[in-house]
């Protein structure tokens, strides 16, 4: 079965809907339309690998690569609390003495209580938040401990070019909302949740950027020309929407994000209510617009239902015209661009089985192009064996997308180079039952020598990858 779909994965076709768009990722449609893949991208076949840690076979790598992975839940942070499990979304930027400075997030959910210190926390009883760690390029830990707690559902985010990392919530609970999907009880909360939270490189996170809105957020990414976060919402069972927050002073000059800002929700210009979670033609390309969003941190009252409360923020920009999307996660501005994906965006592929949730294809990556507000679609997956719900993305120090996997067999970390060449790079080989294992929060350390990405699942934990990265597409 495993040799079946990575001979299937090389051969077939890739049917991009690309935009034909200049400069990077312009060749994508011409690699969709001519039926093969292009040779050169990748760096050969996939074998396993043990894990220079402790032997055990954890990632299948090409030929030249190694990994060694690290603090893995249940593990001791260095201030002697314990690392929780989920990791999720993370950034690199550039530590002393040659190390990496790593923020990651981790996505607990549920009023379990918070990790390190509880007199810290945003609110004791919620058990996300994220982490910082000083680690090697060949991933031996030097510091780690806490640096935000008692938040929920902390899925991805984005780096900040003054040096931090934008911490997102997926989730809305609070103990003014109705329980969500898990069942778990949100009257036992004590704040309000659906916020990002900025945390610097050197402390701990202040509270959170309410103007920036209470919903579903996935990620962050920010536009040093107009000072705007661009934010995704992944909102599982219903559209979702991507967004701008425009803070009141330009973050390059205050040197943070400042809450008070305007919230806008991104509008395809005269087609109202655009459904952009369907199949789109091959050239997709759309002038936009952006409608404001009124109440961007609604307290609810009566105590509504989740699904209602998910949507709120939302539906206010739907009924304003706003473009529909299906699971938008993983985003990154690149030279001005911001690439983001959508999980289930697309058409439903032939021998392919619709997804639960909304969208039914197996993944769109767009282009947004924050100088001429243009949008632009640069692949659409033609099927799960090709791309298989795509989810965190990165940039390499050429260009090309790194694209963690989220699919339903095996899962993949895929690069979708400038040329619309895609290719397998890494495969998730989980080990001692550990269940639902994805890829999430890739990210390249200082001077591209280390891929440092991680392992969300029951357990969690985290990787350092390097090897010859001259010799193919990253």
């Amino acid at each position: 079965m495993m040799d079946r779909r990575r001979f299937l994965a090389r051969s077939t076709a890739l049917a991009a809907a690309g935009a034909g768009i200049a400069g990077p990722f312009a060749g994508v449609a011409r690699a969709g339309l001519d039926g093969r893949t292009r040779p050169g991208a990748g760096y050969g076949p996939l074998r396993p690998v043990a894990d220079e840690r402790d032997g055990v076979v954890r990632l299948h790598l090409p030929d030249g690569f190694h990994y060694r992975s690290f603090n893995a839940a249940g593990e001791k942070f260095s201030d002697g609390t314990t690392v929780p499990g989920r990791h999720d979304g993370m950034a690199a930027f550039r530590g002393r003495s040659g190390t990496a400075i790593l923020i990651r997030n981790h996505e607990v959910n549920g009023p379990v209580g918070a990790f390190g210190d509880p007199a810290t926390a945003y609110d004791p009883a919620a058990g996300g938040g994220t982490a910082t760690l000083r680690v090697t390029r060949y991933g031996e830990v030097r510091s780690s401990g806490p640096s935000l707690t008692g938040t929920q559902m902390n899925c991805s985010g984005g780096p900040m070019p003054w040096g931090a990392w934008v911490s997102c919530e997926e989730t809305v609970n609070g103990p003014d909302v109705g329980n969500d999907f898990t069942g778990q009880d949100n009257s036992k909360l004590q704040r309000k949740h659906g916020y990002i939270f900025e945390v610097p490189l050197d402390g701990r996170a202040g509270g959170p950027i309410r103007s920036a809105g209470r919903f579903a957020h996935e990620s962050a990414a920010f536009d040093t020309l107009t000072g705007a976060v661009y934010l995704t919402e992944d909102n599982f069972g219903f559209p979702s929407g991507f967004y701008r927050y425009l803070p009141p002073q330009n973050p390059m000059k205050a040197g943070r994000i400042l809450d008070g800002g305007r919230l806008q929700m991104l509008a395809v210009r005269d087609a109202p209510g655009k459904d952009l979670s369907l199949g789109q033609p091959a050239g997709a390309s759309y002038a936009t617009t952006w409608v404001d969003i009124d109440d961007p941190d609604p307290t609810f009252t009566g105590t509504p239902a989740n699904d209602v409360a998910i949507q709120a923020v939302g539906k206010q920009g739907r009924d304003k015209g706003a473009a529909i999307f299906s699971r938008l996660e993983g985003a990154i501005n690149h030279h001005g661009t911001v690439y983001f994906v959508s999980t289930q965006g697309g058409a439903t592929a032939p021998g392919d089985t619709p997804p639960s949730g909304f969208g039914k294809g197996r993944g769109q990556v767009w282009a947004y192009e924050t100088w001429s507000g243009r949008l632009k679609l640069v692949y659409e997956s033609p099927g799960s064996l090709t791309l298989d719900l795509p989810d965190n993305v990165t940039v390499s120090p050429r260009g090309t997308l790194v694209l963690c996997e989220d699919g339903n067999g095996e899962n993949y970390l895929r690069g979708l180079t400038r040329r619309g060449e895609i290719f397998d790079f890494c495969r998730l080989a989980p080990v001692d039952g550990d269940s639902g294992a994805e890829f999430a929060g890739s990210t390249f350390g200082p001077g591209g020598h280390t891929l440092y990405v991680n392992v969300q699942s029951s357990k969690g934990l985290s990787f350092a990858v390097w090897g010859p990265w001259q010799r193919g597409g990253f």
